[in-house]
């Protein structure tokens, strides 16, 4: 009985720790937006990944999230598809080619032929995604064991991932930046083991998703003036 009794006592605890820390993400947005263009009825905008370095290229999942996500709801914006902008461009983006700068994308456009596939697409606004989500910490442990009454395991695991994107918006027709978003999302996981290992899940590239394409449709149709809102936690 008094085994039983430590037990559950230890298992509370672990419990109301894992609750106090588990699924815990603080964001931050910063919005700059440089000019008063708003998006027009009929103008599409593509969603793409900076290619220029590997390692921190934005995961080809997060960037169909935002695409869909700009694409739904009732304030729904008409996003070109990624595969088919970049093959009907091709291969002006592709990793060794993509413009960097909107300098870089004005050279692009004047080449001979570029400005009308470009023109045929509809696209009027390009939204180039940098980052990735890392894990940056992990701890704790968790060991099992099993006996003749059975088997179970013990202890608390932890770890943090860190989804980090810049979200730079280029205006085609102006030839020119209209602004960048930048979104920090921090979220810490825990998974308690009480005979059977429970996982309270952080999802801050989610999060980041959902707060980056609330930012871009607001960037996207406010005019000059709009900026950063609350930092979030």
């Amino acid at each position: 009985m008094t085994n039983t009794r430590t037990l559950q006592r230890v298992s509370f605890s672990l419990i109301c720790i894992a609750c106090l820390s588990a699924c815990g993400v603080t964001a931050r947005m910063e919005p700059y937006k440089q000019t008063n263009v708003v998006i027009n009825e009929g103008d599409q905008v593509v969603v793409l990944a900076r290619k220029h370095h590997a390692t921190h290229e934005a995961e080809e999942g997060f960037v169909e999230c935002i695409s869909e996500s700009l694409g739904r709801g009732r304030d729904a914006i008409e996003v070109h598809p990624t595969q088919a902008f970049e093959d009907t461009l091709y291969p002006w983006f592709e990793p060794s080619m993509a413009p960097l700068s909107t300098e870089e994308l004005s050279e692009l456009l004047e080449k001979p032929g570029v400005m009308d596939r470009v023109r045929d697409t509809g696209v009027r606004f390009l939204v180039w995604l940098d980052g990735s989500t890392e894990r940056t910490s992990s701890g704790g442990g968790i060991s099992c064991a099993a006996g003749v009454g059975g088997a179970g395991c013990m202890g608390l695991a932890w770890w943090e991932d860190d989804a980090r994107y810049d979200a730079t918006v280029w205006d085609i027709e102006q030839l020119e930046s209209a602004g960048t978003i930048y979104a920090d999302f921090r979220g810490r996981s825990v998974m308690p083991a009480i005979i059977i290992p429970i996982p309270l899940i952080a999802r801050p590239q989610a999060q980041a998703c959902r707060g980056l394409t609330d930012q871009l449709r607001e960037f996207l149709t406010s005019p000059y003036g709009y900026g950063a809102g609350p930092e979030l936690g």
